[in-house]
């Protein structure tokens, strides 16, 4: 590690008057940054750390039925608190990484990542999910704009996620056993107006909608329905763990599972 300031405002105005100075960079949970600031991948000058804001914490229900949850929710409390209102969405966090990463990472902190293989970019995207920050409203079509890459201003900070609740919805994700993250993970979600079909761990472009299963699944929600369907595997991640052409494959399997399991 290197040297650096920290500051750890209490509020959200006062985080975002930090965050102005030079070279300075929010702190979630870190369980993204800190092993980045330690391989010397990242070496800002100041820290500003977002877990003592409690108007960014907790999870509850908005005006309009949604599922709103603090920037600076935990993935822990997500799993608690959100069981009762988004089941689908509480289950996905009760799986991410292991208990310690739960009870560190936050659900800001991951979304502003845009990790190609993290969980909430599918729940956020395969639920029409609009992201707040200090500044304004994006929606989750707008905000996913390739690996790593959002439409986060510098200096902007993620307060807030409104999750509207689906009719049905499941996440399935296969697993790299040793990070925890997905090799190829899908969120299916059942609405009044249509099917949302989300896909993390598969594109080199990130988390991305596949329109096609969306459309079949709108028509008739049953597996089968995606049974003459293909993704191509041109742009697939392609690694250790698996070929294009296996991630390809698995879109299409874990979109089945996620279905049948949905409920």
């Amino acid at each position: 590690m290197y040297a650096f300031e920290i500051e750890r405002p209490s509020t959200i105005a006062d985080a975002v008057n930090a965050l102005k100075g030079e070279d300075a960079q929010a702190l979630g949970g870190g369980q993204t940054l800190i092993p980045t600031l330690k391989q010397r991948l990242a070496m800002p000058s100041k820290l500003v750390s977002l877990s003592g804001i409690g108007e960014m914490k907790g999870v509850c229900l908005g005006d309009a039925g949604e599922v709103c949850i603090g920037g600076a929710t935990t993935h822990a409390t997500v799993a608690r608190e959100a069981a009762a209102h988004y089941p689908a969405l509480a289950a996905l966090a009760s799986h991410i990484g292991d208990p310690a990463v739960r009870n560190r990472g936050t659900i800001g902190g991951s979304l502003a990542n845009n990790d190609p293989s993290a969980c909430y970019p599918a729940a956020a995207l395969g639920s029409g999910a609009t992201i707040i920050t200090n500044n304004r409203e994006i929606a989750a079509d707008d905000y996913f704009q390739g690996m790593f890459t959002t439409a986060l201003e510098e200096g902007e900070v993620i307060t807030e996620v409104r999750f509207p609740v689906p009719e049905k919805a499941n996440y399935q994700k296969f697993v790299q056993p040793a990070s925890r993250f997905a090799l190829v993970g899908v969120f299916v979600a059942k609405y009044a107006g249509g099917v949302r079909v989300a896909v993390t761990g598969a594109s080199e472009e990130g988390v991305f909608r596949w329109t096609e299963a969306e459309e079949a699944l709108s028509g008739n929600f049953d597996g089968g329905a995606v049974d003459g369907l293909s993704v191509p595997s041109d742009g697939m991640i392609s690694d250790l763990h698996g070929t294009p052409e296996y991630r390809a494959h698995l879109v299409k399997v874990m979109t089945k599972r996620a279905v049948a399991a949905s409920g």
